[in-house]
């Protein structure tokens, strides 16, 4: 845990523009880890690379014209989850689109044949459709499972961000997912 963060937080949300230049150091590796075990767990043939998708999150936290607000570190990282979910969903809508190839196989020339599964993109968006669903019923629940499943956080990580026990934490982990995938079967 990094103490600089909560500090430098405060500073952007004052309107200090060079405190978003110090803010991206000290959060880069842990955002970094946390978008590459979240793509580790997509197809192969994703076109989205960690690095990219962490830079799209950062620009879309602290690269607006008007200041945000943090509530600290944890608040911080669950909008870092939020953004990097909402980026995974973009890019699955416009993978899926018929102008762009909708149900087309991806070849890679360097790497031989790599196929981009329809299937997964549709799970994504009946995931994105169920997890907005949840939200409306339990926002807690939803921030949970978007640190969780977007970011890759452990049960430790998650719980202290939410600011609940590990036990808790894990209890409703285990209520959310049962909840998506019953949502999701329908």
């Amino acid at each position: 845990m990094n103490p600089d963060i909560t500090r430098i937080l405060s500073a952007i949300e004052n309107g200090d523009t060079k405190a978003a230049d110090d803010l991206l150091p000290v959060v880069y590796d842990e955002l970094r880890r946390l978008a590459a075990s979240r793509m580790n767990q997509e197809k192969p043939g994703h076109t989205l690379q960690p690095t990219a998708l962490v830079h799209e999150a950062f620009l879309r936290l602290v690269g607006g014209s008007r200041p945000q607000q943090w509530d600290g570190r944890g608040h911080f990282f669950a909008a870092a989850a939020e953004a990097m979910r909402r980026i995974l969903i973009e890019n699955a809508r416009r993978k899926s689109r018929d102008k762009r190839g909708g149900d087309w196989v991806r070849q890679e020339m360097d790497d031989g044949l790599v196929a981009v599964a329809p299937d997964n993109i549709d799970d994504l968006l009946s995931l994105d459709d169920a997890l907005t669903k949840l939200a409306d019923e339990d926002p807690e629940l939803a921030k949970l499972v978007e640190l969780r499943y977007f970011t890759g956080m452990t049960i430790e990580e998650t719980a202290e961000i939410l600011g609940v026990s590990p036990r808790t934490t894990k209890r409703n982990w285990a209520y959310a997912r049962a909840w998506l995938q019953r949502e999701m079967d329908r």
